[in-house]
């Protein structure tokens, strides 16, 4: 592929604002998904900014920084999309703020409809506790359909390693739920793989990481993980809940 930097970072400042339609982007996604399965994380980040320019975005749990980082080296100023739930830990919220002082990225910060104070009003306390999937749809799912409406397509830090619910995730796929193109960089990133990205760049890392919270979430429904345990089982810990719904 074309020099990454220079063909993308080009695309990205100087794309249309007008979006796609639905067919054209559906042929897209069928025409390059297979070409790009194999190709490195970098050059799928390209292709998406050059196909798409401003109106392709990251969104970044605030994990870590891996994946708004790939995208600064290829496309300075692209957005990164954060979703600020109103539950998060302050050390997320830290590292969101990081990433934006210390990256050529341009954060953007989506909130629900409603605080917390204000949902509790209409829907009692806690409904983290009493229906969790309602309140991921209100926090989380429904935010991020709104803040996605000005892009046609978006990437997430998706790892098909991470999870047994994430193993076809494609590296273009179509979403068809927000009728937009999916682009998951890392898919076929191992944990390994992400240990030696963040050593070789000293990318941040949210400080939780450090603290037994291999994956992060609202702090209500997060908890950490003993020794042998899975990465992910500190999410919704005790409950069949794996998702919070964007990725269903």
């Amino acid at each position: 592929m074309t020099a990454p930097t220079t063909l993308a970072a080009r695309a990205f400042r100087g794309s249309a604002t007008e979006g796609r339609g639905t067919a054209e982007l559906e042929a897209i996604v069928s025409h390059v998904g297979a070409e790009l399965e194999l190709a490195p994380a970098e050059d799928i980040i390209e292709w998406a900014v050059a196909t798409f320019g401003s109106r392709f975005c990251v969104t970044s749990s605030m994990a870590d920084a891996v994946l708004a980082h790939l995208a600064s080296q290829v496309a300075p100023g692209i957005d990164v999309v954060f979703l600020d739930t109103g539950y998060h830990f302050a050390e997320t919220l830290g590292t969101r703020d990081a990433v934006a002082t210390t990256l050529p990225v341009n954060v953007v910060t989506l909130t629900p409809r409603q605080t917390v104070a204000q949902q509790d009003a209409s829907y009692g306390p806690d409904l983290f506790a009493r229906d969790p999937d309602l309140c991921c749809r209100l926090r989380k799912v429904e935010p991020l359909e709104r803040g996605l409406a000005d892009y046609d397509a978006w990437a997430t830090g998706l790892r098909r390693a991470e999870t047994h619910d994430r193993v076809i995730a494609p590296v273009v796929g179509w979403d068809e739920g927000r009728q937009k193109v999916k682009v998951s960089p890392l898919a076929r990133w191992s944990d390994e793989d992400v240990e030696r990205y963040v050593a070789a760049h000293g990318v941040l890392l949210n400080p939780l990481q450090h603290d037994g919270y291999p994956s992060i979430g609202c702090w209500p429904c997060t908890r950490r993980v003993g020794p042998g345990e899975d990465a992910r089982s500190g999410r919704w810990a005790g409950t069949t809940k794996t998702e919070c719904g964007i990725h269903a």
